[in-house]
């Protein structure tokens, strides 16, 4: 053969030290811009940042708020370990105002003016004055139509029934504080009473009587002052 003819002939692969042949080293190229993993990572990558984002801004949005620890009965004064701080997302701020923040400070003295469950929040509009030692606490229902409006924990008022024979009304409790009168806000209820806490005088039995009777019948009328 002559040495022309050697020059074209295929070289013998490579043999490692045990004889072995070695496939030739191939360069391994860098994924393109044109590679759909690519893109399909940076999906997942943005997916997962604006998930990321929503989370957070969701818990930003979440307020502290009271709530019951336990089962509470109307005209318990509430304490500390009356209450649980939770967090809640309200829709508006309007809801959110309705209930007591954790960040405020509550007066020294609270009481229930209706039952709580464990785990309630704690509405605003449950809460009012404690009455004093030489008062009693009665709830009684008046026609929305018969009470002052404006009509809120702490105002003052004078209690008026009207007879039952003689179309005359009589004072029978005179400025007596108001611990909490809620307004029903449930568009979908129709609020035909409205229920007033007043502190009666301890000695007012008789004008007591005289109320709960009336009020039975819608003879209660409801005066404020000032």
């Amino acid at each position: 053969m002559s040495r022309n003819a050697s020059r074209h002939l295929p070289r013998p692969a490579p043999r490692d030290a045990r004889g072995v042949d070695v496939p030739p080293a191939t360069r391994a190229r860098s994924a393109g811009w044109r590679d759909p993993r690519l893109w399909v990572g940076i999906v997942l990558v943005a997916g997962s940042v604006v998930a990321g984002a929503r989370i957070l801004a969701g818990a930003d949005d979440m307020t502290p708020v009271w709530s019951a620890s336990t089962d509470l009965v109307a005209g318990q004064t509430l304490t500390a370990a009356d209450l649980v701080a939770t967090r809640v997302r309200f829709d508006d701020a309007v809801d959110r105002e309705r209930y007591l923040a954790t960040g405020e400070e509550l007066p020294a003295a609270l009481t229930l003016t209706r039952p709580l469950a464990a785990g309630e929040l704690v509405p605003a509009s449950a809460l009012g004055e404690a009455a004093g030692d030489d008062t009693v606490t009665v709830s009684i229902a008046v026609a929305a139509e018969h009470v002052p409006t404006d009509l809120a924990r702490g105002s003052h008022v004078d209690v008026w029934v009207i007879g039952e024979r003689r179309p005359a009304a009589e004072l029978v409790l005179g400025d007596v504080v108001v611990l909490d009168a809620p307004v029903v806000s449930d568009a979908f209820v129709s609020a035909t009473s409205r229920q007033v806490v007043l502190a009666v005088p301890d000695d007012e039995d008789e004008a007591l009587g005289l109320v709960l009777a009336a009020s039975s019948d819608d003879r209660v009328r409801v005066v404020g002052r000032g």
